[in-house]
Formats: structure tokens, sequence, C-alpha cells
């Protein structure tokens, strides 16, 4: 009796040469976007500053809301005038929001410096600049929904309060939704003007002390100059043309709502652009 052996099928091999492995460990955007998600969600400090946004934006605008009923329901002498902007008020938390918010812009890339780590992620992407870009735009996503999910809350919550005395008002109220977006835009600028601003100084101490001097020291100055020129330089400084987006009733003399965020983005253009200049050209 005799066997005939069926000869075994070649198995399939897989491509080798030069452009194979350049395919394999080709670096792009969508990798190098990958790689930063995987470091920002991995980092304890992201879920703590986060979390310190949202406690402000949310319990900072349930106290101005809780704060507006007292004063209806028990006014002073002087408070017999007292008037009450329900958007406004609710949302009010976001100026404590933007702490949060604008240090851990300057972490997400000032941390890697004071580790050394930024030495990995510049010589696993040699052209540099994508590890900014795909670093700004993780945070900015995160950020944008966490903070348009918050606005949102404290918004209802703080209506919810205010319903109490009747000065409640609704999204469908004129320029009512137009600043809970807002304020969510306006958080997230103030991220990547951070951003930018600590990848350019490097230094964690010395950028957070940079974008708060911007936002909140320098207005203070600007005040003190007189009239005629703190009136046509106030409005262009970054926190208060941001802010007109998230504002329902400015102030006398302040920039549109969509002019002022355009100005603010701005800032942020400038300052990203500085960022890329100076990764570009600086060691690490």
């Amino acid at each position: 009796m005799s066997t005939t052996a069926t000869p075994l099928a070649p198995q399939a091999k897989a491509p080798a040469g030069p452009a194979a492995a350049d395919r394999a460990g080709r670096v792009t955007l969508l990798r190098v976007v990958h790689s930063e998600w995987i470091k920002f969600r991995t980092l304890r400090s992201s879920y703590y500053t986060l979390l310190a946004a949202v406690v402000f934006m949310i319990g900072f605008g349930l106290l101005a809301c809780y704060g507006a009923v007292d004063h209806i329901n028990h006014p002073e002498a002087h408070d017999r005038a007292f008037m009450v902007d329900a958007a406004d008020r609710s949302l009010r938390g976001y100026l404590a929001a933007q702490l949060a918010v604008g240090v851990l812009g300057v972490l997400v890339i000032s941390g890697e410096y004071s580790t050394g780590m930024i030495r990995a992620s510049l010589s696993a992407v040699p052209r540099r600049l994508p590890v900014l870009w795909a670093k700004a735009a993780v945070f900015g996503a995160v950020t944008l929904v966490v903070t348009t999910v918050t606005a949102f809350v404290a918004f209802f919550g703080g209506q919810a309060v205010l319903a109490g005395v009747h000065v409640q008002t609704t999204l469908s109220a004129a320029g009512v939704l137009r600043t809970v977006l807002g304020t969510a835009l306006y958080l997230t600028a103030v991220g990547l003007l951070a951003v930018g601003i600590g990848a350019m100084v490097r230094n964690t101490a010395g950028g957070i002390a940079a974008v708060f001097g911007l936002l909140l020291v320098l207005p203070g100055l600007v005040e003190v100059l007189p009239a005629s020129w703190s009136s046509h330089i106030g409005p262009y400084l970054p926190g208060a043309a941001g802010q007109a987006v998230a504002t329902l009733h400015g102030d006398p003399g302040t920039l549109a709502p969509w002019t002022g965020f355009a100005v603010m983005c701005g800032y942020l253009a400038a300052a990203l652009i500085g960022a890329a200049v100076v990764i570009k050209r600086r060691d690490a």
C-alpha cells in the first residue's frame, strides 16, 4: 500500500525590506496624538486638576446664586435696587475654574521638561512640532468637552436655585446659549494659551506665573493708567477680551462677544507660534 504525500502550502511571508520597515515605523500625527492621549489620561494630575475646575465652576456658581437669593429675600438699605443677571450668576464659577485649567495647560508640557521625558518624546518625533500640535489637540479637546458639560450643569443648577425667587432664565433667552458655550470656549482658550506659554518658558512655576500675570495681574496694572489709556487698552487684554463671549451683559466699553473671542484666539495663536519657534530652535 502506497501513500502520496501532499506538499504543504507555503506559508505567507510578511513583506520585508526598507519600504515595509518604513511603513511600520512611520511617525504620523495620528500616532503622536494617540501617544499624547495615553500620557494625558495616565497622569493623576490631569484628573485632579480637571476635577478642581469642575468643582470651582459648579460650586462657585451655586454659591453666587444662593447669594443672589439671599439678597432678594433679605435686602439691605443699599441693596434695594439689586438686580440679578441669572445666566452670568450661574456661570460665575468660570473665574475660579480658569485657575485650574491654566495650571493644567502649563503642566501638560512643562512637566515633561522637569522630568526629562521631553527628550524621549522629541527623539521619537524628530520633526518636533507634531509633539506640540498633538499636546494642544488632546488638551484642547478634553478641556472643551469637560468645560462644556460643566457649564451646562452649572447653568441648570444655578437656575434651579434662582427659580425659588422667580428670577431664573432659560437657554432660549437671547444670548444665554452663547454665554454657556462661550464659557467653555473661553476656558479652552485659556488652557491652550497656557500650553503655549508653558512650552516657551519650560518651567512649571515660571509658566504658571506668566499665565496668571497675563490674565490677572496685567489688568490691574492697566487700571492705574490714565483713563484715556486704560479704556483703550483694557478691552484688548486677553482676559477681558476672552470673557466677552462668556458674559451676557458686558460692561460699557468691552468688545462684542465674538470680536473679543477672536482677539483671545489671536493671543493663543501667538503663544503657540512662539512655542513652535522655541521647540524647533532650542535643544531639550
